[in-house]
């Protein structure tokens, strides 16, 4: 059986599996990006990150009654320069609210810290409409290399206040999983306490997987064994991890 905290939502995936809300996001933190989202002639770029970061920049948008304006002006002057984005799901919420997305290939944060350096010499700085709890790897890799950045927060991510009973529910019908996969660190902070009780001295015989590079340190960081890391965020390369994950004597 899998377990794997994610976000937003909860359903089965099969009779001894299912994905799990760990996180819940809100958009309370608008305010310094509407004006900023309003006055592409001030920076360089864009840079997502994660599909949040597209959904938030959209809601901030219709609070902001710009939705009009995003469309016949906004979103073609963002598109006279570059849209750095992380992984294909990023990519796509991006090319949904018109702009053409760059760099989804990179994989991860760092992966597209290089490339932006890579191609990057505007004076302007890019930016980076983010979470309450991003990683400074990006921030403090283009800072490094002179690449100007700024940084909005236009999301919050907060624990779903359901992440406990749907780990009792899980363990006391299916009881301790094979494998659990991380897609975050912050799905890890607001779940292994549960994990560790309801999984008790069993804890050792569950397969940890994480969805990359930041997830997998994170997991390390807390003393958990990672059997596989995800090669890239998509569907495919996780589910080949997890087999991976999942056969004996192997990592």
């Amino acid at each position: 059986s899998l377990f794997c905290p994610l976000s937003f939502c909860l359903f089965p995936v099969s009779r001894r599996s299912f994905i799990t809300d760990a996180g819940q996001v809100s958009c309370p933190a608008c305010t310094p990006a509407k004006p900023r989202l309003s006055h592409p002639e001030g920076y360089g770029g864009l840079i997502f990150t994660s599909p949040r970061a597209v959904e938030a920049v959209k809601l901030c948008l219709e609070k902001a009654n710009k939705t009009e304006a995003w469309e016949t002006s906004l979103k073609e002057k963002w598109n006279s320069k570059s849209v750095y984005v992380v992984g294909n799901a990023t990519a796509s919420l991006v090319s949904k609210i018109g702009l053409d997305p760059e760099g989804e290939n990179c994989g991860n944060a760092e992966k597209l810290a290089e490339y932006i350096c890579s191609r990057e010499s505007s004076a302007l700085p890019l930016l980076f409409p983010c979470g309450n709890l991003k990683r400074e790897t990006l921030p403090r890799m283009l800072k490094d290399k002179g690449v100007p950045m700024e940084s909005i927060t236009v999301y919050q991510t907060i624990p779903h206040p359901g992440i406990q009973g749907n780990l009792n529910s899980y363990y006391s019908q299916q009881g301790i999983p094979a494998s659990i996969t991380f897609f975050s660190p912050s799905g890890l902070s607001y779940s292994l306490k549960h994990i560790q009780e309801l999984s008790g001295d069993s804890i050792d015989q569950i397969k940890f997987v994480a969805i990359g590079p930041t997830t997998a340190r994170a997991l390390a960081a807390q003393g958990l064994p990672v059997s596989c890391t995800a090669e890239s965020p998509t569907p495919r390369a996780l589910a080949a991890g997890i087999r991976t994950a999942l056969q004996p004597h192997r990592c």
